[in-house]
């Protein structure tokens, strides 16, 4: 199985207590952020990962190198801003998979990557999400579902309780053909909101632990999840 980390974040947001590193690099009780994902990939049975990197990739690329524990590792370099969309697309092309699994490099979503990849198999997905229930929330967008099918993505409201998407994308490569000539989108906005309905996008609902390090209160609260 292969997995695409999108890693090249700027992580503007964390600023003010992360400094002049990648946002997945940020340290978290003595180790990057990534090596956490990274962890949690290897047991997962993930052989090969592709690093989407952008800002400051020399740091990444010098920590981790072409091996961590099992897995190959390979750099899918952004030199000008691409989207989501676009570092997706440069990425596949290091892959040899026809699905690959999408992860956000600044979250944390504690899934089964296997009966994830059974359920995308068994419903022939295009694009299979990682859905979780939260409660009392107004930081995240909402995803309505019917009969295990993603129908709509919804603007940020508080929601006492709703399914939000948990960043964690199995992605069958041939959904993308139109799309090749495109070298900057977003994934989410321009591509899975606009052709949801066109797509099979199944949902996958996981009650794994999530963390979005994206803002300094859960970054600071990362510490007492994560050891390294």
């Amino acid at each position: 199985m292969e997995a695409i980390i999108l890693a090249g974040g700027l992580g503007t947001r964390l600023q003010t207590v992360v400094k002049d590193v990648p946002k997945p690099m940020a340290e978290i009780n003595g180790f990057p952020f990534l090596k956490y994902l990274l962890d949690s990939l290897s047991k997962q049975g993930i052989t090969s990962v592709i690093l989407s990197v952008g800002y400051k990739q020399e740091i990444i690329k010098a920590y981790f190198k072409d091996h961590y524990l099992d897995m190959t590792l390979l750099y899918s370099s952004e030199y000008s801003p691409l989207g989501t969309g676009g570092a997706i697309i440069q990425a596949l092309k290091l892959t040899t998979d026809n699905d690959v699994y999408v992860l956000n490099g600044d979250t944390f979503f504690d899934v089964d990557l296997k009966a994830m990849q059974r359920l995308h198999t068994e419903t022939k997905a295009d694009i299979s999400l990682a859905t979780k229930v939260m409660q009392g929330f107004n930081r995240y967008g909402t995803i309505k579902i019917e009969s295990g099918r993603v129908i709509a993505f919804e603007e940020k409201k508080y929601q006492i309780e709703s399914f939000i998407n948990g960043g964690i994308y199995l992605i069958n490569k041939e959904v993308f053909n139109p799309f090749q000539l495109k070298t900057k989108f977003s994934f989410e906005s321009d591509f899975l909101e606009k052709k949801l309905l066109q797509l099979n996008v199944t949902a996958f609902r996981s009650e794994g632990y999530f963390i979005d390090i994206g803002i300094p209160e859960d970054y600071h609260h990362a510490s007492t999840v994560f050891h390294g």
